[in-house]
């Protein structure tokens, strides 16, 4: 398409834990039931326009489902643009890991390593039947073999929205696809819809062609699935539904960089599994992968997105985030931020300089869209491996107000209990950029003993997720963990997420 360019119960002191579009269910299905998962790509659509427009196919999914608006990365770590947005979202894994970060990739990718769920799904279990439809090409074919949806998957349609014009190939799609998920009826299916993404660069997303392409996709979607549901055999099959995009845009228009419409995309689901309403943790595009699998019994390690978020003490702190006070920058109405920590938790400003920006007076705790609205483009935007509320220390922008002395600031864990363990495993998302002489450094505690250092950073870490193996001392009790943040001095950050421990 022509686009621009938690620890867990170890704790002995725990972190604390046109159509009306009947429901396609809301309870995990019987296993012996066929499973049927359809994924609907609408490229560039926005959910805050599709909630203002008038879309009762999708509002009704919604209502009876599930909605949330997730957030994507920028540059560097990827521009948001659709080869990257639908890389991630068929692969399950971030474009560090696929390494599509063009709308032309050629050859260069991961592809092969990391591929599709469709493709998965006839590896694992080629018993089932799996169909793709798209009319932007790279989706499904590509002329150096790198489409995003490989020839492993058993059926796939092309159409080229250039040459036929967006409208007419969505159209043409929407016919199509339906045609076969009513008389075929694939076990796993995507139908992509591109014409939202050229309304969008053609009048913006406050233009009325804008909503005129949503509102037709609408349409399509409902065609979808009055086609699911005329099937013979619908009344004996549990069918997931997952509506996404790839990016959203600005209001006049665009997409690329790293502003909030930029960044925004969403994942609406109905079916099996779905937990109704609006998630408190939104979940993030990698997710869509591992829901698909899930549906008929596959568990991938290797992929970033969960079906189930694991338990962080982090996110019991979603209720209690405060508006802005320093940081101008952040809309008013957006709650993002607390000093406060999760139970068994504490924060050591003993070492802390005086002033400076309010919300970074130390550890604090954060969600994405806050901490990236607080200053865009310096690669907060690639911390993708947190979700929800997670810990930043951030000498950088506590810097951006009076303040005196260095940055020192500790974040300390419960104790856990460890007793008879010849290990202990230490995980976290970790997210650092270095400079001067600041230090990050996670340092271990038995029994209330000196804490000693297990690992220490010297250069940026960028959206990894760490995993530790510590030797536990004969007879030690508990294992009490801190993060280090010190020397900071108008430096950069440290951001760390979901912390585990295991044996």
């Amino acid at each position: 398409m022509n686009r621009p360019l938690a620890i867990t119960a170890l704790a002995i002191a725990a972190a604390t834990s046109l159509l009306a579009v009947p429901a396609f269910g809301s309870a995990e299905a019987p296993a012996a039931r066929p499973q049927k998962v359809l994924v609907i790509g609408i490229d560039g659509a926005l959910l805050s326009k599709i909630q203002a427009f008038d879309t009762p196919a999708l509002k009704s999914l919604i209502s009876s489902g599930s909605a949330a608006k997730t957030s994507l990365y920028a540059s560097p770590f990827a521009p948001t643009l659709s080869g990257p947005g639908w890389a991630t979202n068929a692969t399950g894994v971030w474009p560090d890991k696929h390494k599509v970060k063009s709308n032309s990739w050629g050859t260069g990718t991961n592809l092969t390593q990391y591929p599709d769920f469709l493709t998965r799904l006839e590896r694992a279990r080629p018993e089932l039947s799996t169909y793709a439809i798209a009319d932007w090409t790279p989706l499904t074919t590509n002329s150096a073999g790198q489409a995003i949806f490989s020839d492993a998957v058993q059926k796939k349609v092309t159409y080229d929205g250039d040459a036929l014009g967006w409208a007419a190939a969505d159209a043409r799609i929407a016919t199509e696809a339906a045609a076969y998920l009513k008389d075929t009826g694939p076990d796993a299916s995507f139908v992509y819809f591109g014409d939202v993404d050229i309304a969008g660069h053609t009048c913006g997303a406050a233009g009325a062609c804008y909503r005129t392409a949503i509102e037709q996709t609408d349409k399509h979607v409902a065609t979808l699935l009055s086609a699911v549901r005329a099937r013979p055999t619908y009344a004996n099959e549990d069918w997931t539904i997952v509506v996404t995009a790839d990016h959203g845009h600005t209001e006049a228009g665009g997409h690329g960089g790293s502003s909030v419409p930029e960044r925004s995309s969403f994942i609406i689901r109905n079916g099996p599994g779905t937990t109704p309403g609006t998630p408190a943790i939104a979940p993030k595009n990698v997710d869509i992968a591992a829901i698909v699998l899930s549906r008929f019994g596959l568990t991938v390690p290797e992929l970033d997105g969960v079906v189930t978020p694991p338990a962080d003490p982090f996110d019991s702190l979603v209720g209690s985030l405060q508006s802005r006070l320093d940081e101008t920058g952040v809309p008013a109405d957006v709650k993002g931020w607390t000093h406060s920590a999760p139970s068994g938790w504490t924060i050591d400003n003993a070492g802390l300089g005086a002033g400076g920006v309010r919300e970074w007076q130390g550890w604090s705790f954060t969600t994405d869209d806050f901490w990236t609205r607080a200053a865009p483009d310096q690669q907060r935007e690639s911390n993708v491996r947190a979700r929800g509320v997670f810990a930043v220390a951030d000498s950088d922008e506590w810097s951006d107000k009076t303040r005196s002395g260095l940055f020192n600031s500790k974040l300390v864990s419960p104790a856990y209990d460890v007793t008879g363990a010849t290990n202990a495993t230490v995980s976290f998302s970790s997210h650092y950029l270095k400079s001067g002489n600041e230090t990050a450094t996670v340092l271990a505690a038995f029994d209330n003993g000196t804490p000693k250092p297990i690992l220490t950073y010297t250069t940026d870490v960028i959206a990894k997720q760490e995993r530790l193996t510590v030797p536990v001392p004969a007879g030690a009790r508990t294992l009490k963990l801190t993060w280090s943040l010190t020397n900071g001095d108008n430096d950069w950050y440290w951001a760390i997420d979901n912390p585990q421990i295991g044996r």
